[in-house]
């Protein structure tokens, strides 16, 4: 973990750990796969999971009694959790849901717009080794309340051939029967373009790793996608009252996720800076997954010291870091300084995994600097918008005028000639 100067690591370009910047060979793996896939269908998706995944598979739908089966390998507690967890999520996700509007205005003249939900989605939940029952809850969940008609999960197979229990008990608690034992490259192109199993969706939504995320990029355009996810991301911005063992904590729970997971204190106290340091390595030692973490910080980890307050936030909204945690006094007050972030938590009780796993805000958020303009998962990434415009005669023919001096200006004579159309009573 490098303690730098808030001059240093402005020299430094902010987002370049971020990024790799040789994704050509990469591009070119994914390319093909996508191609195989579009080309040979289902038979591209069985051969890939047998060369990636290991696993022979004999159908790729997730059968009745394979979630039957589940239900029965996990636990009361984690039924009851992932309950509450809905619950919160629902709660928070209700109140993005938008309504379709109109207005009249004098002359005959409606206006409005009007809000329809995508009528099929994809989600993508990462599998394999690990689980991500909350990528379930947290992928699905808007969809549903933006009344989204079909929603599909593809997830790569453990290696006996089935999806983790924990994953599926989590699709059917939000009302899920379709899960597609396929990850991957594969399984986005699956999704974007459809083969004789996988339906084409409208939209693929959820994170993977960098071959889910470039296939991704390659397929938008022929569908919608939520975002390009990079590796995870934790900034936490401190003053000399943030306990240097929270800290510590809440910047190990995202290095442990990856490798390259980017973490960040930032603060004008150089005695908190070399606390957490030595906090860091002294919990490390304790953790499972501490060779991760270690590479992660060594390589990825930056502790930068500021003036002050204000270059404190100046630094975070630099970085516009997926979750950033305002661990100060007083730390609502600070909400006014912050331009950038995915996710915001204040206060040394609202730790980062409050929003991974139950809060009820979105734990899907932009990655890689894109805070300066993307928004976390939310409803409003399952609607389309249509604007509806209705003009009476009467109203037509008092702005034809303007119309048609528009259009001629444009040099568009076929848009005036359909107003000189209307306005001509031999027509009319």
């Amino acid at each position: 973990m490098k303690i730098l100067s808030a001059e240093t690591f402005l020299e430094q370009d902010s987002h370049s750990q971020a990024f790799d910047q040789n994704n050509r060979l990469l591009d070119e793996k994914v390319l093909d796969i996508i191609q195989q896939v579009r080309q040979l269908g289902d038979k591209a998706l069985f051969d890939y999971t047998e060369a990636f995944d290991g696993v022979k598979l004999s159908q790729l739908k997730v059968t009745a009694e394979e979630f039957s089966e589940a239900k029965e390998l996990v636990d009361e507690n984690f039924i009851s959790s992932i309950r509450e967890a809905k619950d919160n999520i629902e709660e928070f996700h209700r109140m993005q849901l938008e309504k379709s509007w109109f207005f009249h205005k004098d002359s005959g003249i409606t206006l409005g717009q009007m809000v329809t939900p995508m009528a099929r989605v994809g989600v993508y939940i990462p599998g394999g080794k690990a689980a991500y029952p909350s990528s379930v809850l947290m992928n699905v969940i808007p969809a549903k309340l933006a009344q989204v008609r079909e929603i599909a999960i593809v997830t790569p197979p453990q290696k006996d051939g089935k999806v983790n229990p924990y994953v599926l008990v989590a699709a059917r608690e939000v009302g899920i029967n379709t899960i597609y034992k396929v990850g991957g490259a594969q399984a986005v192109a699956a999704l974007a373009y459809g083969t004789e199993t996988v339906e084409k969706v409208d939209k693929i939504v959820g994170p993977g790793n960098a071959y889910v995320a470039r296939a991704k990029k390659w397929v938008f355009g022929d569908v919608a996608i939520d975002m390009i996810a990079g590796p995870s991301e934790i900034c936490v911005a401190a003053d000399d009252t943030a306990p240097p063992a929270y800290v510590a904590a809440d910047l190990l729970s995202q290095a442990e996720h990856d490798e390259r997971a980017r973490t960040f204190l930032v603060t004008s106290s150089q005695a908190l800076a070399e606390n957490v340091k030595t906090e860091l390595y002294r919990q490390l030692d304790s953790l499972e997954r501490n060779e991760i973490m270690s590479k992660a910080l060594q390589d990825y980890g930056n502790i930068i010291i500021t003036r002050d307050e204000q270059e404190t936030f100046d630094i975070v909204n630099k970085i516009a870091p997926e979750h950033l945690e305002v661990m100060m006094e007083n730390a609502s007050d600070k909400l006014p300084l912050i331009k950038n972030a995915g996710a915001i938590f204040l206060g040394r009780f609202s730790p980062e995994p409050l929003g991974d796993y139950f809060a009820g805000p979105n734990h899907t958020l932009p990655t890689s600097g894109t805070a300066t303009f993307s928004s976390p998962l939310g409803v409003y990434d399952f609607i389309k918008k249509s604007s509806i415009i209705q003009y009476s005669k009467e109203a037509l023919q008092e702005a034809s005028d303007s119309i048609i001096s528009l259009a001629k200006t444009e040099g568009l004579t076929a848009h005036a000639n359909a107003i000189y159309q209307r306005r001509d009573e031999k027509n009319a």
